[in-house]
Parts: structure tokens; sequence; C-alpha cells
């Protein structure tokens, strides 16, 4: 489905509506560069420059734009559209800078925000509100951007002890720090220019003209979030495999590395889930090759209060197959390979199945439209969770390979 595009020339007199393209000036050989960028003229107050947008300047913010290019490999920002989760990744991305001492003072605002929420008597009044962009690739302009919603800093189903997370990262043999900040994409569709206005002049909270999530917000900290059941379950093949070269290459290396013995990879499946799933799954333990019974390993997902848990035991499957090439399915389990899965899935339990590969579409289709309790990790799925646990390179998930998994 297309979304909605709103044109250069409407941008300085139009509303902020959710998932509509704020199209970025044409390209030509009398305008380029930021003449053609689509922010500035959206939001007034607005600069040129990417990621972290202040106006009013990061002690008085009068409000925020948060801006994702979608193009950073190592720090992935993340939209759950289904719960209305947002995780953005702060400006702190190349060694030789302290956490808090980067160009725009991003990170320097997050600490700020976050420590406001966080304290005994909060006033929520003074919390700027934050507008998430994401880029959109069009042919014809300059930066086209699509709207993803008003934001507020933490999540009600996050603790404050893990929405703001700073992390290391490594890069050219020098480590160094930045954010992980948890967002809530509040649920309004529609943010009025008028209210932008009274932003601009006035700053927070600019009651008159605010949409009702916000009002909510500042009255009491109430998160109101964005959330999008999605209509398809089934994922395509497409949807499996990597979406670029670094999560290719990754797969490839893991390929590789447990080719010429198969069986090895199995713990290495079950440490994937674990890393997901973290820290919720037990492993209890990996059969043996001969006698698996249909089951690579058996473990347990805890739910409920640590003092008072109860354990949902499951069966995994590792299937280490040729990884996808060039956003082409290669090695695809079907329908045979997945009932086998099920049939050894016994009362009470759920099965996982992690691949290198991708799932057949129709196997897919008969697990989701007969209710069986199966997750599915695929190509696509291991590069994204060993990314996020900065395992960015294929030198650096060869290293974790080599010294957690030899073969």
């Amino acid at each position: 489905m297309v979304a909605k595009v709103i044109p250069f020339g409407q941008l300085p007199s139009c509303d902020l509506v959710v998932d509509a393209v704020y199209e970025g000036g044409r390209y030509s050989a009398q305008s380029r560069g930021t003449a053609n960028e689509p922010l500035s003229k959206l939001l007034p107050g607005v600069s040129n420059s990417s990621g972290f947008r202040i106006p009013g300047g990061h002690k008085n913010p009068k409000f925020v734009v948060l801006y994702s290019s979608g193009r950073d490999l190592d720090w992935p920002d993340d939209l759950d559209l289904y719960t209305g989760r947002f995780d953005y990744y702060g400006d702190n991305k190349r060694p030789g800078s302290e956490l808090h001492d980067t160009d725009k003072k991003g990170n320097f605002l997050l600490k700020t925000v976050f420590d406001q929420i966080h304290s005994g008597e909060v006033d929520y009044s003074k919390v700027p509100p934050f507008f998430v962009f994401f880029r959109y690739p069009t042919p014809i302009s300059g930066g086209s951007v699509q709207f993803k919603g008003l934001a507020v800093p933490g999540y009600p189903a996050v603790s404050p002890s893990d929405d703001l997370v700073a992390i290391w990262r490594s890069k050219d043999g020098q480590r160094f720090q930045n954010y992980r900040a948890v967002f809530t994409i509040l649920d309004d569709p529609v943010i009025s220019r008028d209210w932008l206005m009274e932003l601009s002049e006035n700053g927070p909270p600019a009651l008159q003209y605010a949409p009702e999530t916000w009002r909510s917000w500042v009255d009491g900290g109430r998160y109101r979030p964005l959330k999008s059941p999605p209509t398809k379950t089934i994922r395509s093949a497409q949807d499996q495999v990597p979406i670029n070269k670094q999560q290719e290459d990754i797969v490839f290396t893991i390929y590789e590395h447990f080719r010429s013995t198969p069986t090895a990879f199995e713990p290495f499946a079950c440490d994937i889930f674990a890393m997901h799933e973290h820290p919720r799954v037990s492993i209890d333990y990996v059969t043996r090759p001969s006698r698996d019974g249909g089951r690579d390993a058996v473990g347990r997902y805890r739910v409920g209060v640590h003092s008072d848990p109860v354990y949902a035991e499951f069966a995994l499957e590792a299937k280490l197959w040729r990884p996808p090439s060039s956003g082409k399915p290669q090695g695809q389990l079907g329908v045979k390979e997945v009932q086998r899965v099920i049939s050894r899935i016994k009362h009470r339990q759920f099965g996982v199945i992690v691949t290198t590969g991708t799932v057949h579409e129709q196997a897919y289709s008969e697990v989701r439209e007969d209710g069986h309790p199966v997750v599915f990790l695929c190509a696509r799925d291991i590069a994204e969770i060993l990314i996020d646990r900065g395992l960015t390179t294929p030198s650096i998930v060869s290293e974790y390979l080599n010294k957690n998994f030899p073969v």
C-alpha cells in the first residue's frame, strides 16, 4: 500500500499525520543539498542536520526531532508497530568521545530527560515532546521522510533501570559507549499545525492545541501506546532473508563455521534463542545426535515472578541450511521438515525452529492456520539478534564462534 505523500511546497502549513510521507525537494542542477531537505521546512526552528534536531537547544528544548536513516547497521533503531515501542540509539557512534560529549548533545539530552521522569517528584510538563521520522527513499525527491508518531520517554512495560542503557561497542580496536533509549509512540494519528507553532513559540507543555494523549502524559505520565496488530501473521520468504550485505555475510560466516560439523550448530541455535528471550529461557540439555527423537534440545521458558515461576517446556530443532544469497531464498524448510518437528512436540510444549535458511510459505501458512505453537528464527532473525548484541561484523562473529562453539 502506497503511503500518502505531502508535496514539498505544502510542508510549511500542513499537519503531521502518522505514516504520511513528507516529500523532499526535487533534484535539479540548480537545487541540491540542504535546500531540498524537508524537515527544516516542515517543523519551525528545525535545522538541516541529521539525527537529533533540538529547537531551543539541549538545555531548554521546545521539542525534539528523532530522525532515523535506517542505514546505520551497527545502531539499528527499531519501531515495534505492534506494541508502539520505539528503541532509538544516541549520537555517540564513534570512538574518541565521552558518552555525553557529542556535537549535538543528543546523549546529554537523553540523560536529562530520562532523569526527569525517574525523579521522585516528576514534573512531566517539563519533558519535551519527541517527533519520530524515518527516511523514506523516493527516486524523484531529496530525502523524503515518513512521520512515525509523537513519542515520550519510557515504555509502560519497561522498568526505569532498562529504558535508558549505556552499551559498549568496539570499532577499529577501540571501545566506546552509546545510549539505547526506549520511547512510547502515543496513540494520536494527527498532530496539528497549531500545536507545532505553539511549541515553537513557547515550548512544553503547550496545552492549548495539544493532542489528548500529550495532555494525559503531562497530567500524570500516563502512557497510551499506538498499537497496530498486524493483519498478516505469515512471513514470506523475502521477509526472512537478510536485508543487506552485513546480515548476509554474518549468516554465511555462521554457515561456513558449522558446515563441516552440522551437529555443532545445535548448541549455537540454543544460544541464539536464549539471547533473544533473555533472561526467560534456560536450556536443560542438548540431545545426542543419534537419539534426539526429532528434538535437538529441550529447554524451559519462565513466566511469572522470580519467587513463584511457571515454566513452559519447549523442544528446539536446529537446521543448518545454505543461507539466502542476494535476497534470494536458498535452503527452505518445507512442510515435511516442519511437520516432523510438530509431531515431536509433547503435550504442553511449544516448538522452536532455528535455521540459517528460510521456511517455505506453505509450511509457514499451515503452522499458523492450524494454530501450532511453533517459533521460527530464520536467517534474518539470527543476524539481527547478533547485531543487537554487538556482534556486528563477520570477523567479530567468527571470533565469537571460535571461542564459544569450536568445531
